[in-house]
């Protein structure tokens, strides 16, 4: 069968060049001879060798975006989940096939040393991997962009389970360098914390200037990381900032024998671009969090308008050559910072300054849940970033004396429109910064951008009703067809061409085979290979037999509440007791996968992580399921892991509270890989099931409609649970110790929750989503329509590509020609 990924560019050289080129890297760049290189050293030598042919490229487009003044994207994201770059780059460049055969002529086997190359720690979850998807769409359909973030050394943690409880373990990625990138120290800007805020006289005529004084300064320096289009038509820029001190060791300090207080500011700065969402269960993790935040949008502002007056000599052309777009609220505080670099360093006055910022700046908002839409102290805002706390409340004046004067906002509604949260403890709502600090403000779902409108931001919309706009997520199908399911895609090609290589829409050929007997063999067949690897995979880790033949139904994702992965856990108690109480009956072997990780201080999930693990351990070792049903809880769930496991998912669990999740693209994911969905109507589902067709997906539970409807009317889970025998059994067995017998009470809070309040349906949606389970097992039992459906579901995934979304940002937002 042919494989996806052994097109090669004409100027590509052959196998027998590039094995004496990993030679050369190999003794030259690293250092080693052949005889004694280890694994590691063969693969920096083989990314060495392609990452050069990368650098003509990048050159090539940066010179040409600077002599055409093209106008340039600049992303700034917290997150870029990018995971394992070797694949991703060789593909696009056309060299797989190539570097494979040349390895092999060394007696080294390509995919061993790729097992090797860490998952950049870099982000945590569906937020990092758009951020990734959207880089590398950017660089397919020609766009000339810039991603910003954190070159976090340790990220979000390593996750281990031990006795099914998660442990976080420092990430350590970088323990063996990272050979993509090149230290920029050239590019290297000043960031301050604290200090006052000092007037000045202007100019004769001229209004007072601001001078501000940190008393506090760190160095950001750029870290550059290639990103490779598909046939690396452009080659961009990931720069990610790392924190050093301005002086690396106070050597008074150290002389006189103080070695802690020497290092201190070292180990401040250092802190910056360490940990990736440090706790904020402490006042201490949420300073950290926000100097990180502000950290890296004052350097990337710095560095984009470096780079907008190296070129154009003024900042009055901004907002015509550079697009700046806010991933979520992390970097709101760009908004003023933006404003604080115009005015105070750059001399223009308010309402210049404003007019450019809002034409330049765009906000994605991936949340409707009031915790993730983030706010900070007002002490804390004022004490770290004075300056920008006068230019907020500057903003804000503005803002509410505009909403004023229209006459259509009452006092509640002009609150709601602040920047300063005043019930309780005054806050800086950055959601409501970073929605009035842009031209455009944009959902990624069709339903969660019309609950955008009217939940958390209502009166702005009204104040605004041309700014919010959907764009529904996508994903690339490079990483999430090409190169994680290779015999997918080496099926496809066999069938309907290569075409939908370069133009995925082409992919919806294969809708018509899903009538086609043969076709249906031999798409069952490559899934049964990437469900055989998978269970490779769990024995090899976990010591965990699972049958290939069973249906596999995988929810992988972070844990929350909201997420629902309870809901998934108590189906299937309820499924172990009904196949234990009918052993007459037909059931269909299941096995059911949960990956993802808690926050570190977020107690209920990580509680929930533990009942998965205490659940698997019961119904896994009870001989009387006779294999029927096997749990199983994958460690430290990454975009490598995803690889493996979504091309092997037979049912993908998107089954989150309706109005809860902004889009989701794991569902893309899964469907683009042959899986069915069972989900709620919740974001990105609704539109899923707008094209595969109602018969394709299994939709249950209530609609957010609903949700909302019943939250608001008095909604009584204890009523709904006792009316189900099902749900009240299972709840039953968790809150008595059935599958904690070393401490009977340790689920005992999370059961009662769904008793007193279930704030987010379990209870409400629980039977229904058990009948459309049953409905799964008679679907999958009559296998020639099982993947009938799942080949349609694979045709109708092309309008989820990341390329059409990031067309329509393009042409809709940012106003870049593709």
């Amino acid at each position: 069968m042919a494989r996806a990924t052994n097109i090669s560019l004409p100027e590509n050289p052959a196998p027998s060049v590039l094995a004496a080129e990993v030679l050369q890297a190999l003794k030259y760049r690293i250092g080693k001879d052949a005889t004694v290189a280890t694994p590691y050293d063969w693969l920096t030598a083989s990314i060495k060798v392609v990452r050069d042919r990368v650098i003509d490229r990048w050159m090539k487009g940066t010179k040409e975006a600077y002599e055409r003044q093209e106008k340039r994207v600049y992303y700034l994201s917290l997150e870029f989940l990018i995971g394992r770059l070797m694949r991703d780059a060789f593909s696009n460049l056309g060299l797989m096939e190539a570097m494979r055969e040349a390895l092999s002529s060394l007696g080294v086997d390509l995919d061993r040393i790729a097992a090797l190359e860490p998952d950049a720690a870099l982000g945590n979850g569906g937020l990092g991997r758009l951020a990734a998807c959207f880089m590398e769409s950017m660089a397919t359909v020609d766009i000339p962009a810039h991603g910003y973030g954190i070159r976090y050394a340790n990220g979000m943690f390593r996750q281990e389970i031990q006795d099914g409880w998660q442990v976080e373990l420092p990430e350590t990625w970088l323990d063996h360098g990272n050979p993509w990138e090149f230290e920029r120290r050239e590019r290297a800007f000043e960031v301050g914390f604290g200090g006052a805020v000092e007037s000045v006289a202007g100019p004769e005529g001229a209004d007072e200037r601001h001078v501000w004084h940190p008393n506090e300064r760190v160095l950001a320096v750029a870290y550059d990381t290639p990103v490779v289009g598909w046939r690396a038509n452009r080659v961009n820029t990931l720069r990610l900032w790392s924190g050093m001190p301005v002086d690396p060791i106070l050597l008074d300090r150290f002389n006189a024998g103080d070695y802690v207080g020497a290092l201190a500011e070292s180990n401040k700065a250092d802190t910056l671009s360490r940990v990736l969402y440090p706790a904020d269960s402490h006042k201490e993790g949420q300073e950290l969090r926000f100097r990180q935040e502000y950290f890296f949008s004052s350097a990337s502002l710095q560095d984009i308008l470096q780079r907008h007056l190296s070129q154009y000599g003024g900042l009055s052309s901004l907002p015509d050559k550079a697009a700046i777009h806010l991933n979520d609220t992390h970097p709101a505080i760009a908004v003023p910072e933006l404003m604080r670099l115009l005015i105070d360093v750059h001399g223009m006055d308010f309402d210049q300054a404003w007019d450019v910022t809002r034409r330049t700046f765009a906000y994605t908002n991936h949340t409707l849940l009031p915790e993730a839409l983030e706010s900070w102290p007002v002490p804390l805002f004022e004490r770290l970033l004075p300056r920008h706390m006068q230019i907020v409340y500057a903003i804000n004046a503005a803002v509410l004396l505009e909403a004023r004067t229209t006459g259509r906002f009452d006092g509640g509604q002009i609150a709601s429109i602040s920047l300063i949260q005043e019930n309780g403890d005054r806050r800086v709502r950055m959601g409501n910064l970073a929605f009035i600090g842009s031209h455009s403000v944009n959902g990624v779902s069709a339903l969660h951008t019309e609950l955008m409108k009217e939940t958390v931001f209502a009166d702005l919309h009204r104040l605004y009703p041309e700014r919010i706009n959907n764009k529904t997520n996508g994903i690339t199908p490079r990483r999430w067809l090409f190169q994680c399911n290779s015999g997918l895609t080496g099926l496809a090609r066999e069938a309907i061409g290569d075409r939908f290589l370069d133009d995925i829409e082409a992919l919806g050929d294969l809708g018509k085979l899903a009538g086609d007997a043969a076709f249906r063999e031999k798409f069952a067949a490559v899934k049964r290979a990437n469900k055989a690897r998978l269970a490779n995979l769990v024995a090899e880790r976990l010591g965990i037999k699972v049958d290939p033949s069973a249906l596999f139904d995988i929810q992988i994702k972070r844990i929350h509440e909201y997420k629902r992965q309870l809901l998934n856990i108590l189906e299937a108690i309820s499924l172990y007791d009904q196949i234990r109480s009918h052993p007459e009956r037909d059931w269909t072997p299941r096995v059911k996968f949960f990956g993802g990780k808690a926050a570190p201080s977020y107690h209920n999930a990580k509680l929930i992580i533990k009942l998965a693990n205490d659940v698997a351990r019961v119904i896994n070792g009870d001989p009387s399921v006779r294999g029927l049903l096997k749990v199983v809880f994958v460690p430290n769930y990454n975009v490598s892991a995803a690889e493996v496991m979504m091309p092997a998912a037979d049912l993908s669990e998107q089954i989150s509270t309706a109005g809860m999740e902004a889009s989701g693209t794991g569902n893309m994911k899964f469907a683009l890989n042959g899986a069915l969905t069972i989900g709620t109507l919740d974001g990105a589902n609704v539109e899923i099931r707008e094209r595969v067709g109602d018969e394709n997906i299994f939709i249950f539970g209530l609609t957010a409609e609903e949700v909302a409807e019943r939250r608001a009317n008095g909604y009584e889970p204890r009523a709904v649970v006792e009316a189900s025998r099902e749900l009240s059994q299972a709840i039953a067995a968790v809150s008595s110790g059935v599958f904690s017998p070393g401490d009977p009470s340790r689920y005992r809070d999370l059961m009662d929750g769904l008793y007193q309040h279930d704030w987010f349906m379990v209870a409400a949606d629980f039977d229904a989503y058990a009948a459309t389970q049953r409905a799964v097992d008679d679907v999958w039992r009559d296998s020639p329509d099982w993947y009938a459906r799942a080949i349609r579901n694979v045709a109708h995934m092309s309008w989820f590509s990341s390329d059409r979304t990031i067309r329509e940002y393009a042409k809709e937002i940012w106003n870049v020609p593709v």
